[in-house]
């Protein structure tokens, strides 16, 4: 188990990594990595803060989405919906 989430972590991680960031931004230009820094900021961040605060104002049991949002990943589903958007709006 704790190998899993060593790797989850890890993988998360390495989406911040500049060597990767300059990669992407070189075949798909800046409006992706803005995706992929927003959405990671997002899942990492944000989501734990509305959990937290759902657990503490509304029921204890959304405490439980705190953690389980860290390990969870959505960005393989909601960056290639954000990009297709973005690419509509831009034509």
């Amino acid at each position: 188990m704790w190998k899993w989430i060593k790797t989850r972590l890890l993988h998360k991680f390495s989406h911040f990594r500049p060597a990767h960031l300059i990669e992407t931004l070189k075949e798909q230009g800046l409006a992706l990595v803005v995706i992929i820094v927003v959405w990671e900021i997002i899942e990492d961040i944000c989501f734990p803060l509305a959990f937290i605060w759902l657990g503490t104002h509304v029921h204890p049991a959304f405490l439980a989405g705190a953690p389980a949002s860290w390990l969870l990943c959505l960005h393989w589903l909601v960056v290639p919906l954000t990009w297709k958007a973005w690419m509509k709006l831009k034509e």
